[in-house]
């Protein structure tokens, strides 16, 4: 197919200028805790230097760096180049445009009229309802639209699953996404979700503290996945009115790591203190780090100074050992938690 191209390319003479302003395509856009939005973004003409302002969907900024796909910095980028690109005001969409303007102020002005019109068009404010009693209220007359807000680890999940949750409407109810985005679901989503009548919906993240005493307080549902065809399938039956008998989680405890040891033949063992609850061991536990499950495991070791304990309370330090994982890192979040078998009834 390569060769193909190239031989089509030459034939035709097809060839991009590149003193023109680039122009490329977002392929993948996520927050880094550390370096704030980036986009990997391909240049499909012009050049793009270091110090250009661009305008990307509703995000703006200015290049501030930029890495090729080995993360060497450059200081240009010719068309044909795939790119990682620093400076943006916030996380754009996988298959945004990316254009290379001549005044920072053009782009903020673009930037603020698309901010203003995609907020005309969330802003809606639908019925309540929770996936339990879903199709009860949808045969009632009571539901017309389910409101979701989805959250996501990186923009190319959130894009996987708008699409092919948008294509579960049934001809009851319609699905309508008030909100997505990338990182945690933070006290901000939940608000938004009490305002809007909606459920959220996590893909491979996490709410953080202030996001669950908010959503307990409004009774606002968070649903949580590992799996986009749990979170398909979880809704499609909540529409056709067949949930069957599903393993709820209850949280435990929460550890903070402080500190990691490399011990010889054992591995790494995270030293922690129990900031909620407790930790058990053979507990089930996930690694949290910025708001984004990085693994779950078992817990298989559990040490008070260097005796072995079963459980280790709230307020007291720890060591932690997981199965099968070494990448442990300072002010990670070790989340503990047990599976309860409950059973899901619906009333038609």
């Amino acid at each position: 197919m390569l060769e193909m191209l190239l031989l089509v390319a030459e034939m035709e003479e097809l060839k991009a200028n590149p003193q023109a302003l680039a122009r490329g395509t977002v392929i993948e856009a996520e927050l880094d805790k550390g370096r704030g939005p980036v986009a990997t973004v391909l240049i499909q003409k012009g050049t793009l230097h270091i110090g250009d302002h661009i305008l990307v969907g509703i995000a703006s900024g200015k290049v501030r760096a930029m890495c090729d796909f080995k993360g060497r910095r450059i200081e240009e980028a010719p068309p044909g180049t795939p790119i990682e690109i620093l400076g943006l005001s916030e996380v754009p969409d996988a298959g945004d445009f990316l254009y290379a303007v001549s005044e920072e102020k053009l782009a903020r002005q673009i930037a603020g009229k698309r901010q203003d019109k995609k907020r005309e068009m969330e802003s809606v404010t639908p019925e309540k309802v929770t996936l339990e009693d879903l199709f009860k209220q949808i045969k009632e007359g009571k539901v017309k639209e389910l409101n979701l807000v989805v959250k996501a680890d990186v923009q190319g999940s959130v894009e996987a699953l708008l699409q092919a949750l948008t294509k579960l409407s049934a001809q009851e109810v319609r699905i309508n996404m008030i909100h997505s985005g990338v990182g945690a679901i933070t006290e901000t989503d939940v608000m938004l979700a009490s305002a809007s009548n909606a459920l959220i919906i996590g893909f491979n993240v996490r709410p953080d503290t202030n996001a669950k005493k908010e959503a307990e307080a409004q009774k606002i549902e968070i649903r949580l996945y590992r799996v986009i065809y749990e979170a398909l399938n979880d809704i499609k039956a909540a529409l056709e009115g067949l949930l069957e008998p599903i393993c709820k989680e209850v949280v435990l405890g929460r550890a903070q790591v402080r500190n990691v040891f490399h011990i010889p033949k054992v591995g790494v063992v995270a030293g922690c203190y129990i900031t909620e609850g407790k930790a058990v061991r053979n507990g089930r536990a996930r690694v949290v780090r910025d708001g984004v499950v990085v693994n779950e495991g078992i817990i298989t070791s559990l040490k008070r100074f260097k005796d072995d304990a079963r459980e280790v309370a709230q307020g007291h330090e720890c060591g932690i050992g997981l199965e099968k994982f070494q990448d442990i890192k300072v002010d990670d979040i070790l989340e503990v938690y047990h599976i309860e078998k409950i059973k899901r009834e619906l009333k038609p």
